[in-house]
């Protein structure tokens, strides 16, 4: 089996596209005779070997059956249950974000600093799937963009999580996402994930009014033993970066963010207080 020499920021999508990339090219065939021996259209190879939209099962076996490299993967259908994986986990991630997805999980500390919307580390189901259903470009199904954005929650679960230290202006508290409902049980879980020990949940109140955090939302990953990573989303797509002085830029406005908020206790009271006189249903 092909050795995984990926770097880190690859996804399994893109892991296993470049596995199936390699035993292409080591048989010297294009991605036009394979897709013709296949009977399907180019693009599906295409976009398999990149990571873009993960292949079928079927397409999965039909190289393992077609290169040995890949044998070791057919015997008990391995393959097509990976195969099967990365489409439900891999390709519903967009890819300008899956180098901050292995920042996210590897991490050993992490700050967000969200002026609009509850971090999707910390999104209830039922709030994620209304911002995701009002996605007009992407083309993975709802049910798989939602699995993918819980499915980053469970590095809060592992035996040792990461410190995690979240700053919301009070705006993302008041904002319609889904109706009263889905709004109340958001930030009962904020208020309630904020109680652990290695989560801390400020919030900038209201009447702050300006500060450096205006501009978008930021997060920074510190890894361990490796460099420390930042998001910065934009309307379209994000950027990720381990850029020094872009590093010690986010960090700075995080820290200065920090210093507006209210401390834990009173977040955790103004959170409550919000979900119980603006959103009960």
């Amino acid at each position: 089996m092909v050795e995984r020499d990926m770097v880190q920021r690859d996804t399994d999508a893109m892991f296993l596209g470049t596995v199936l990339r390699r035993a292409r090219e080591a048989r010297g065939i294009s991605q036009e005779g394979l897709a013709d021996r296949f009977g399907y259209d180019r693009t599906v190879i295409s976009k398999a070997e990149s990571g873009l939209r993960p292949p079928s099962p079927g397409v999965a076996r039909a190289y393992a059956t077609a290169y040995p490299e890949l044998n070791g993967l057919v015997e008990g259908g391995l393959i097509e249950q990976w195969s099967e994986h990365v489409r439900k986990h891999g390709g519903a991630v967009p890819r300008f974000f899956t180098g901050w997805l292995d920042a996210e999980g590897g991490a050993s500390a992490l700050v967000y600093w969200a002026p609009i919307l509850v971090p999707g580390l910390f999104q209830t189901q039922a709030y994620a799937r209304t911002i995701l259903a009002v996605d007009p470009d992407s083309k993975e199904p709802l049910d798989e963009r939602v699995a993918a954005r819980l499915e980053r929650q469970r590095i809060l679960e592992r035996a040792e999580p990461p410190m995690v230290t979240v700053v919301l202006a009070e705006a993302v508290l008041h904002r319609n996402v889904g109706g009263p409902a889905v709004m109340h049980e958001q930030l009962s879980h904020l208020a309630e994930i904020g109680q652990r020990p290695r989560v801390t949940i400020q919030v900038i109140p209201a009447e702050i009014g300006a500060h450096a955090g205006l501009c978008g939302d930021a997060a920074i990953a510190d890894g361990q033993g490796d460099p420390t990573v930042v998001h910065l989303s934009t309307l379209t797509e994000g950027e990720t970066t381990a850029e020094p002085g872009t590093v010690a830029r986010v960090r700075m406005i995080t820290d200065a963010l920090r210093s507006e908020a209210l401390p834990r206790g009173a977040s955790r009271e103004l959170i409550l207080k919000v979900a119980q006189q603006r959103w009960t249903p």
